[in-house]
C-alpha cells in the first residue's frame, strides 16, 4: 500500500457514560471485521502522550470520539484535516480532549501531522454519571458511526475491511468489554453513586 499507514483511534473515558462512545465504537468495528495490515484499530481512552508514536507512524487517522458540537445528544458530525484541531481545542467535553489537543499541537511543531485526518464525533446526552455505561440514545448511534467509519475508510483511503468469521475477538481486556462493564455495574446504593443523605444535609 505504498507505505500507508491506517490508524482508526476510539478515545474518551468508559467510566463516564457517554463520554466512552469513541472506545466503544472501535470495539464493536474490532469485533465485527478484520482490517488489513496497513490498518489498525486502537483503544486509545484517555492516554494522551502515549499516543504519539502511533500518529506519528500514521498517513490517515480516523477519530472516533464524543464531542460538544452544541448540538443536539446523539448528534453525528464528521469533521476534517484543520477542522479536527480548532474544534477538539474549542470544544471539549473533557480532560482528555486536552491531552489530544497537545498531542496534535506536538504534532504539527515536529511536522509529523497525519496527511489525511477524519474525526466521526457524536454529541454527548450525559456524562456526570461515573460508572455509568452509554445511554440508550448514544448506544443506539454505535452501528451508524461504524458505519460511516466504514465508509471512510471505503471513499477516502480505498480500505475494505472484510466480515470476521470468530465475533468473540476484541481489542479490550475481558473486564472492561461493553457488555461485562454494563452488565456488572452495581446498584446505585451499592456503589454509593447517590451519597448519603445525612451527609449531605449535615454539609450544607
Amino acid at each position: 500500500m505504498g507505505g500507508e499507514r491506517i490508524l482508526i483511534l476510539g478515545i474518551g473515558n468508559i467510566l463516564w457514560a457517554d463520554e466512552g462512545f469513541g472506545v466503544r465504537v472501535v470495539e464493536a468495528l474490532h469485533q465485527r471485521y478484520e482490517l488489513p495490515e496497513h490498518v489498525r484499530a486502537l483503544d486509545g481512552g484517555t492516554q494522551g502522550l502515549y499516543l504519539l508514536p502511533y500518529l506519528e507512524e500514521a498517513t490517515g487517522v480516523v477519530i472516533v470520539d464524543a464531542i460538544d458540537y452544541g448540538l443536539p445528544p446523539a448528534t453525528m458530525k464528521v469533521l476534517r484535516d484543520d477542522e479536527v484541531p480548532a474544534v477538539l481545542g474549542a470544544r471539549k467535553v473533557s480532560l482528555h480532549q486536552t491531552g489530544f489537543q497537545e498531542i496534535l499541537a506536538l504534532l504539527q511543531l515536529r511536522g509529523r501531522m497525519p496527511p489525511r485526518l477524519r474525526l466521526v464525533g457524536i454529541q454527548p446526552e450525559l456524562l456526570d454519571d461515573y460508572g455509568g455505561g452509554l445511554t440508550p440514545a448514544i448506544a443506539a448511534q454505535i452501528e451508524p458511526a461504524m458505519a460511516m467509519v466504514l465508509e471512510i475508510l471505503a471513499r477516502e483511503f480505498g480500505v475494505m475491511p472484510t466480515v470476521r468469521s470468530n465475533a468473540e475477538s476484541s481489542c479490550l481486556a475481558p473486564a472492561i468489554t461493553r457488555d461485562a462493564y454494563e452488565s456488572g455495574r452495581p446498584s446505585a446504593e451499592d456503589a454509593c453513586r447517590i451519597g448519603d443523605e445525612r451527609v449531605l444535609v449535615n454539609w450544607r
